[in-house]
């Protein structure tokens, strides 16, 4: 059973992404590390920037940002070769800026990105960097992280190695991992700290990053719709029922549950199967939460 709460040596955890990361920094020019904030982009960017020699800045600072904007093509132009732009989305002005460097000079590893929103949701981002940028999903750590077990589960289980075998139920056990989640920031806190983290998290990326990506006519709705989200977890989508208790459109339910997914905060995952003549299966797509947020 893993001790919770953890230490602060829980830091130091090595991440699954770090070996995708260093050989992607080698074969291709732009490189951008996305997922949910305090899932440890920074902290992995870091680990591998720093023994390359990589420099570092981070769009948090506000006077960094004002300069970004002010002049992207000019900004870019004058950082040294090798770089970390942590929190990319917040200026997504350089993009086209970083195409032209690129364009220049293909040489691999200039550039690391990290992004807390999904910039490549925006249809002209993620045509302007296509060809030159390779993009990993950076997911809070998980159960095998965590322990520090060898990881190779899905590797096994389509492989004739994957041996089956009968383990006696977790019961609460289980019900209390899936409850604590897989950010480090939660895991160091009791449990009743830790349920108060979640909801302070959640409320801090419906107020600051998502009103950075858009403008909401009715703001007050965010904050209850990944709750009702969460009872469709694992379950068909119905957008109807989101939509009800709100008195909206059921465009205006998918737009915001579409700013939720670029915030990490919600998955909305396709049909699991496809006919060839590519009508789905399923109907619907369906809705995935994280389990902490789920339950918070």
């Amino acid at each position: 059973m893993l001790n919770l709460p953890l230490s602060p040596t829980a830091l130091a955890l090595p991440r699954l992404a770090q070996t995708v990361l260093q050989s992607s920094l080698a074969d291709t020019p732009v490189v951008l590390l996305q997922g949910p904030r305090q899932a440890g982009k920074t902290t992995l960017a870091r680990t591998v920037a720093e023994p390359a020699g990589l420099g570092y800045l981070s769009f948090d600072d506000d006077n960094l940002v004002r300069a970004a904007r002010a002049d992207p093509l000019g900004f870019v132009s004058d950082l040294s070769p090798g770089m970390v732009l942590d929190e990319v989305q917040r200026v997504p002005e350089i993009f086209t800026s970083l195409k032209l460097l690129v364009d220049r000079d293909r040489q691999p590893g200039r550039f690391l990105l990290t992004g807390s929103a999904n910039v490549l949701l925006l249809p002209k981002l993620a045509d302007s960097l296509a060809g030159r940028i390779q993009v990993i999903r950076l997911h809070p750590l998980a159960q095998v992280q965590l322990r520090q077990y060898p990881s190779g589960f899905l590797a096994q289980l389509f492989s004739a190695e994957f041996k089956v075998m009968s383990c006696a139920r977790m019961g609460l056990a289980l019900a209390e991992l899936l409850v604590a989640g897989g950010f480090l920031a939660a895991l160091m806190r009791q449990p009743a700290r830790r349920r108060a983290w979640y909801q302070a998290y959640v409320q801090t990326l419906i107020q600051r990053d998502v009103r950075d990506l858009a403008r909401i006519a009715a703001l007050d709705v965010m904050p209850r719709l990944p709750e009702l989200a969460a009872g469709q977890t694992a379950h068909l989508f119905n957008v109807s029922e989101l939509a009800s208790p709100f008195g909206l459109s059921r465009p205006t339910v998918r737009d915001y549950l579409g700013l939720l997914e670029r915030v990490f905060l919600v998955d909305l995952l396709p049909p699991w199967h496809f006919a060839f003549w590519a009508t789905p299966v399923c109907p619907a797509d369906s809705i995935l939460v994280g389990t902490s947020l789920n339950l918070k």
